[in-house]
């Protein structure tokens, strides 16, 4: 009988194991940093990265990579894949979002999300404890959810009965949702002008000369605008301004509070897009509003070490073309390439 059992215990472990996806397993979308020194020692930073055009997938590692070695956080990057395993850019099939219950910092590039419940159920628990959050660019409409009643008020243009979630998660938690394009994007980079009133600020520590490729968003957020952004007309820094474009906010930080839930802090900024990192005045500015968000504003230095770790060839933003077959597994180590692959157009639906 004991033997029975154990065949049969057996064979429905290989029907488990045989009936699974890669991409079902949380560990396959998941690449882990872990520092060993310094101030974010036992502190975990989760980044969810699933963006269709700004390369999210890319630039999030890297920020990973220098939270965690230079300054000790364990850092984890969560992918949605395909249903071979491979980073997918924008898709919902995320997986594995329990991390978040023990993080310390969720930083976001998202756009029109819906993922499973579970996960939005472990979304959701962070928010309510007040967990602190970075985001960038579209997680101002992070999420586009249909059918389903229970997450539906996240939407970014939610209209429903919850009057609260008017405009959905980045309305109520971010502070603003997506408008519009501001200027011709691919066509018009930006320069970012800190607010006079905001120079003293623990994130604009060290921050100087921010210039970005991704264009601007139309924006007038709740919370404290910490800079703005000119248009230019051009993709270099030294392109001249755009005289018909007035300077709107870009980067700000407030706290939010969901009902029956903790008070949070969050930044958000407009841009953010793989390209922008290589600025240095915007990459210090996002390591310093990484540090604000977990209360270690006395560990933010004017010059703070945020030199890339390990390679980083960042994808020119686009729409269409990502660096396909890439799984998570591969960015592993300080060393692996961000990004391997060849880019690749996404197929039409």
């Amino acid at each position: 009988m004991k033997n029975l059992l154990k065949s049969m215990l057996a064979f429905g472990i290989a029907l488990i194991t045989f009936g699974s996806n890669a991409q079902d397993d949380p560990a396959k979308h998941r690449v882990v940093y872990k520092g060993d020194k310094g101030p974010g020692v036992g502190k975990n930073i989760v980044f969810i990265a699933t963006d269709h055009e700004y390369r999210g997938e890319e630039s999030l590692p890297a920020l990973a990579r220098i939270m965690a070695r230079r300054y000790g956080f364990t850092c984890t990057v969560v992918y949605a894949l395909d249903s071979n395993g491979y980073i997918y850019p924008g898709s919902s099939n995320v997986k594995g979002l329990d991390v978040l219950d023990k993080a310390d910092l969720m930083v976001l590039f998202m756009r029109f999300a819906h993922f499973e419940d579970k996960e939005m159920q472990h979304f959701e628990n962070y928010l309510k404890r007040g967990g602190p959050i970075v985001a960038f660019r579209t997680s101002t409409h992070a999420f586009e959810i249909k059918n389903d009643p229970k997450w539906e008020h996240y939407t970014w243009n939610y209209k429903g009965p919850k009057t609260e979630w008017k405009d959905g998660f980045g309305e109520h938690i971010l502070g603003e949702t997506w408008v519009s394009h501001y200027g011709t994007n691919h066509k018009q980079s930006s320069k970012i002008v800190i607010d006079e009133t905001q120079t003293k600020h623990p994130i604009m520590r060290g921050v100087k000369d921010m210039w970005v490729q991704s264009g601007g968003y139309t924006a007038a957020p709740k919370g404290t605008v910490l800079a703005k952004g000119q248009v230019l007309n051009g993709m270099t820094a030294d392109s001249p301004a755009d005289p018909t474009k007035e300077l709107l906010p870009v980067a700000w930080i407030r706290d939010y509070q969901m009902e029956g839930g903790r008070k949070g802090r969050a930044f958000t900024t407009t841009h953010g897009a793989s390209e922008d990192l290589l600025n240095e005045g915007f990459r210090r500015m996002i390591v310093n509003a990484m540090f604000w968000g977990l209360g270690l504003e006395n560990a933010i230095k004017p010059n703070n070490d945020i030199a890339f770790v390990g390679p980083y060839k960042p994808t020119t933003f686009n729409f269409s073309g990502y660096k396909a077959n890439v799984k998570p597994s591969d960015l592993a180590g300080w060393d692996s390439l961000i990004m391997p692959g060849e880019v690749v157009k996404k197929k039409s639906k």
